[in-house]
């Protein structure tokens, strides 16, 4: 499943996230995800600013109050994703968003990496049953271990996620190589939550057989939001599944050495060379070395029979650049 998460991109405008969902569905993606805010049960005027990226909102929590959308709103955008056949995933930030978005219907939730701790959150999200996508973007491994034991024991479909939570994040802290330990350690799905701002990041995840690609997108680079440095552009997502599915094909199909050969031995008659001559030779002419040479296309003797032509002598004249035939040459007393 590639899923676009579109997080703060709508920047508080309804019109925009339901722009925002069209254009996650043609480009193809699977899911749509949003990030559900209730400034007064997650926040306070005391919050600091992760990055200061704009002069709208004095204090982050009238940030977060901006970015609220009424339940009503929600059920909009719930059908919207419906209709364009995506799953709709969201991340809540509180208990009340929880219970809001079990009445408005998700089809999946996802925790974000600063919630890994908040235990009412996991406790109401894995009360509904549905399946379960974690983050783990600052989270040492105890207490991934933790956190999946307990929802393990609740929730029959959980996914972890590999994640870094820098904005962007660099190539060196993407962690590729922990997903497989993940995989190993929790047996279940994995994935990879990528802020990274490019494609590269989910191709690479994508040849580890990841069940789960998260990124960020933004309409454009110069759009207004915090994380638009880790996004990519629609346009970019287009090209990312586009690449996710032609390596999930790739790894689908594993293929033998000896089959390929076969299937490409009419192709090798046109691309492999055969025995030629270098020069204008008459009837009865003895071959010798200086006279052989090799030339396209391979479909007249092969080139590892040439030592064995050497000292044979022609039936007829062959002209320069001619391909050999077996008829050319003299039987070998």
């Amino acid at each position: 499943m590639v899923v676009g998460e579109v997080a703060q991109a709508h920047d508080g405008s309804l019109g925009t996230a339901h722009a925002y969902i069209d254009a996650v569905a043609r480009a193809g993606a699977g899911a749509v995800k949003f990030q559900v805010h209730v400034a007064l049960e997650e926040s306070t005027a005391a919050e600091p600013w992760r990055v200061r990226f704009g002069w709208q909102d004095r204090t982050r929590y009238a940030y977060w109050k901006r970015m609220e959308f009424t339940e009503e709103q929600w059920h909009g955008l719930r059908e919207h994703a419906d209709q364009r056949g995506l799953s709709f995933i969201v991340s809540p930030f509180s208990t009340k968003a929880v219970e809001m978005m079990k009445r408005v219907g998700v089809s999946c939730w996802k925790i974000a990496s600063g919630e890994f701790n908040n235990e009412p959150l996991l406790q109401a999200v894995a009360e509904t049953g549905l399946p379960i996508q974690l983050s783990t973007g600052m989270s040492h491994l105890r207490e991934i271990d933790a956190a999946v034991e307990y929802l393990c024991a609740r929730v029959p479909d959980l996914t972890v996620l590999q994640c870094t939570s820098s904005y962007p994040c660099p190539p060196e802290k993407v962690g590729l190589n922990i997903i497989p330990t993940l995989r190993e350690r929790y047996g279940c799905k994995v994935g990879l939550s990528d802020h990274s701002g490019t494609i590269y990041a989910g191709l690479a995840a994508a040849t580890l057989g990841i069940d789960v690609l998260e990124v960020h997108v933004t309409f454009s680079r110069q759009c207004f939001g915090p994380d638009v440095p880790a996004s990519v552009t629609i346009a970019e997502l287009a090209t990312l599944v586009e690449g996710v599915r032609f390596i999930e094909r790739m790894l689908d199909s594993p293929v033998e050495k000896e089959s390929i050969a076969m299937e490409m031995a009419p192709l090798r008659l046109v691309f492999s060379r055969s025995i030629a001559l270098s020069r204008d030779l008459p009837a009865g002419a003895v071959l010798d070395s200086a006279h052989l040479v090799l030339k396209k296309p391979g479909t007249g003797i092969p080139p590892d029979r040439m030592p064995n032509l050497i000292g044979r002598r022609l039936t007829r004249s062959v002209s320069a650049n001619e391909l050999l035939r077996e008829e050319d040459l003299a039987h070998q007393d």
